[in-house]
C-alpha cells in the first residue's frame, strides 16, 4: 500500500512539474530572449547607465529614418548605391539585408502570400510556405513559375523553391498565423480570416 501512495504521489508530481514546465517554458524563453537582445545593443554604446545605450540607438534609428525621408531622395539614393554595386563582396550583404529588410517593413512587404504546395505530382505530400516573387521574367522562367519560401520549424532559416503555379493553393490565413505554424512544427492553431471576420 504504501509503495502505491509513493508511486501514485511520485506521478502527481511528474504531472504537476511538466504542466508548470508548460506554463513557464514559453514565457522564460521569451524573457531570455528579449534580454540577450537586449544586452547585445545595449553593449554597443557601453555606458554606466542601464538601457541608455539601447535607447540611443533607437533614438537614433528614427533620427536617421526621418532625415532620410526629408532629405535622402532618390538620386541620392541612387547615387549611393551606384558606388555599393561595384563592390562585389558589399554588394551581396547590402542587397540581401536591404531585401530582406524590405520584406518585413518596407512598401513592397514579401511573406503576405502564405500557400499550401503539392511537391510531387503522384504524392499527396505537401508543405505550408510564403510567395515571394510571381513574376520570375528575369530568371527567364515567365509566369508559369514562381518563388516560394519555406520556413524551417523550430528556426530561422529555410529554402527558396521554383514552384509550378498549378501545384500551389493559396491559404485563408494571415501570414503572421502561418509563419507561427510553421516555426512552432504545426503546433499553434491557426484562425482562418473569415472566421476572424465573423467574430469581429
Amino acid at each position: 500500500m504504501g509503495n502505491y501512495n509513493y508511486t501514485f504521489f511520485f506521478r502527481k508530481f511528474i504531472n504537476y512539474f511538466l504542466q508548470g514546465l508548460f506554463y513557464i517554458a514559453p514565457i522564460g524563453a521569451t524573457v531570455f530572449i528579449l534580454y540577450q537582445v537586449f544586452v547585445f545593443f545595449d553593449n554597443i554604446l557601453p555606458l554606466k547607465i542601464p538601457g541608455l545605450g539601447i535607447l540611443i540607438i533607437i533614438l537614433s534609428i528614427a533620427i536617421v529614418g526621418f532625415l532620410g525621408g526629408l532629405f535622402i531622395k532618390k538620386p541620392i539614393a541612387s547615387f549611393l548605391e551606384r558606388y555599393i554595386n561595384k563592390a562585389p563582396i558589399v554588394k551581396i550583404i547590402y542587397s540581401s539585408v536591404k531585401d530582406l529588410m524590405g520584406a518585413f517593413v518596407g512598401k513592397k512587404k514579401r511573406f503576405d502570400k502564405p500557400v499550401l504546395v503539392k511537391l510531387y505530382n503522384n504524392s499527396e505530400l505537401q508543405k505550408i510556405g510564403f510567395i515571394t516573387q510571381q513574376d520570375l521574367s528575369s530568371l527567364g522562367l515567365g509566369n508559369t513559375k514562381v518563388a516560394v519560401y519555406f520556413p524551417h520549424s523550430y528556426n530561422f532559416s529555410g529554402n527558396l523553391l521554383i514552384i509550378p503555379i498549378e501545384s500551389i493553393t493559396p491559404l485563408d490565413a494571415s501570414s503572421a498565423d502561418i509563419m507561427k505554424f510553421i516555426v512552432s512544427g504545426g503546433v499553434t492553431e491557426i484562425t482562418l480570416l473569415e472566421e476572424k471576420t465573423e467574430n469581429e
